[in-house]
């Protein structure tokens, strides 16, 4: 498993809030499914953030590409493998 940084810069305030409740309900399904490590805001609106565990590029693509915020224009995905390192 590889670590996935989506980064969800803001696009659109107001669907944001219509879509909110099926962004967190699609996060919520992939914490069921071990496919999340990390997810929040950023504290100055600008987005949000959501660490995915994947197997690969292309299906951490796949399950950022299937978030609300993402398929609604509410956001735009910014993604990338994330070299996560631990404090020693």
């Amino acid at each position: 498993m590889a670590y996935f940084a989506a980064i969800l810069h803001m696009e659109n305030q107001e669907k944001n809030k219509t879509y909110r409740p099926n962004h967190l309900a699609h996060l919520e399904e992939l914490e069921k499914q071990g496919k999340v490590f990390a997810k929040g805001p950023f504290a100055d609106g600008a987005g949000g953030l959501v660490i995915y565990l994947a197997d690969s590029l292309t299906e951490a693509e796949e399950l950022a590409n299937k978030d609300p915020y993402v398929v609604t224009g509410a956001r735009r995905l910014e993604l990338h493998e994330w070299k996560m390192t631990r404090p020693k």
